[in-house]
């Protein structure tokens, strides 16, 4: 047996084991709001509806940006094939929600099934996709090896290897090469992450660009836009995107910082996991700050410090009432947010060192000056600052943002010329 095969043996065998254990702890889990507890069936394969007739696309992306980076695509598969549906999973609650919202007509959502045996074999005898399409880097063995077995065209696009991944997939290069043999297409968004999955033994490697790029401006409602900028009024903003834990605490304290100068100065701060909003108020009354909670209909007053949007789908509306933000996941070790969002709407960043997730967006931005790397929260305060007192710099360098991450949109064409084959093999047709 190859050094792949045992390793896949043992993985599968442990899998199995922890079967009695997974319920309880999917259960825990939604007592937090990590899972929803009225679907947790999905997460062992048990669908909520029949298969739909015709050709069925899946399509998996693991949370929120790798749904949303997916969407394009999805839309233009869907319109060069009228009689198909598709079948998009992600495993968290928050990416469920995003996507109830913005799925196309003929694409429903479901929670992807565990990597449990088991569970994958129920979801792939009940659903039959004709086609699997996996989004950026989440690789599952017994899911991949599922689709291998079933004779599913699948490739990966979007794909994505941070330096970390690829040094852990390196040490396993056996089962790495076994689960990538599942694809017969791996579309990378660089360079570099194309060489890496070449040397874990991806098959028909190709440079296509960051999906990311090729999305639309996010969505805002006129009147939600309405009613927050009235509430806003005419006081500064410093806005915080996707902020992750203790980044909160630490811009509480920019705040303070910075409303020596500017004294009605509001923060507002949309946290990439809005579950966490009690805990965030809770930390920031605790430095003294006025918190008022969208998720619990509290309106900007004027003794309002922080307006904590702790609801799905804000960042379209933040980055339409904010000259510029911060872009969160970069002060502490989690690698970055997507910064070609806000850049989309006319907004430079600001963030911090630990950007790796999305180091050539950052590089990109910041060779253009739409985009200030800071090292720490004094950084933080003095960046803001200048953005802040030279407000038609921040104009120019916001248009300028925009220009840029409205160059990007050849991914989508890219990919959609290399799809084409692995869809003449599925029976469906691929998107002008």
């Amino acid at each position: 047996m190859s050094s792949g095969g045992a390793l896949y043996s043992i993985y599968r065998a442990a899998s199995s084991a922890l079967t009695p254990l997974l319920r309880p702890y999917l259960k825990r889990r939604a007592v937090r709001g990590k899972e929803d507890i009225a679907r947790l069936d999905e997460r062992f394969g048990h669908a909520d509806r029949p298969r739909p007739d015709g050709k069925l696309i899946w399509l998996h992306g693991a949370s929120v940006g790798e749904t949303l980076s997916a969407l394009p695509l999805l839309r233009a598969l869907l319109d060069a094939n009228p009689d198909a549906h598709a079948l998009f999973t992600s495993g968290t609650v928050t990416s469920a929600h995003l996507l109830a919202e913005r799925l196309p007509k003929r694409a429903f959502h479901q929670f992807m099934p565990l990597d449990q045996p088991a569970a994958i074999k129920r979801f792939i005898e009940h659903w039959k996709p004709d086609l699997a399409l996996w989004i950026e880097s989440e690789l599952w063995p017994n899911t991949l090896e599922a689709i291998r077995a079933a004779g599913i065209p699948a490739a990966l696009v979007n794909a994505r290897l941070s330096e970390k991944s690829f040094a852990q997939w390196k040490r396993a290069r056996g089962l790495s090469e076994r689960m990538l043999s599942a694809f017969s297409l791996a579309l990378a968004q660089t360079e570099e992450t194309g060489q890496r999955l070449e040397a874990l033994g991806a098959r028909g490697v190709a440079i296509t660009g960051n999906l990311k790029a090729a999305a639309g401006p996010l969505p805002a409602a006129p009147d939600q836009l309405a009613q927050l900028k009235e509430m806003i009024g005419a006081r500064p903003v410093l806005a915080a995107a996707s902020t992750h834990p203790h980044e909160e605490e630490m811009l509480g304290r920019v705040y303070q910082a910075l409303k020596a100068e500017r004294p009605d100065l509001l923060l507002v701060i949309a946290p990439r996991h809005p579950e966490r909003g009690p805990e965030i108020a809770e930390a920031l009354r605790g430095l003294g700050l006025g918190v008022s909670r969208r998720a619990s209909k509290v309106r900007v007053m004027a003794e309002t410090n922080v307006y904590l949007m702790d609801t799905i789908g804000e960042l379209g509306l933040l980055y339409r009432a904010a000259p510029f933000a911060f872009i969160g996941g970069s002060l502490v070790e989690h690698g970055g947010q997507n910064p070609l969002e806000a850049a989309r709407l006319g907004v430079p960043v600001l963030h911090g060192p630990h950007v790796f997730n999305f180091r050539g967006e950052y590089d990109e931005l910041g060779a253009a000056g739409v985009a200030r790397e800071v090292a720490n929260e004094a950084g933080l305060v003095a960046a803001a600052a200048s953005w802040f007192d030279a407000a038609e710099e921040t104009a120019e360098r916001g248009a300028r943002a925009q220009r840029i991450a409205e160059l990007g949109s050849g991914a989508l064409d890219a990919a959609k010329i290399q799809l084409g084959p692995l869809l003449t093999k599925a029976g469906l047709h691929a998107p002008a």
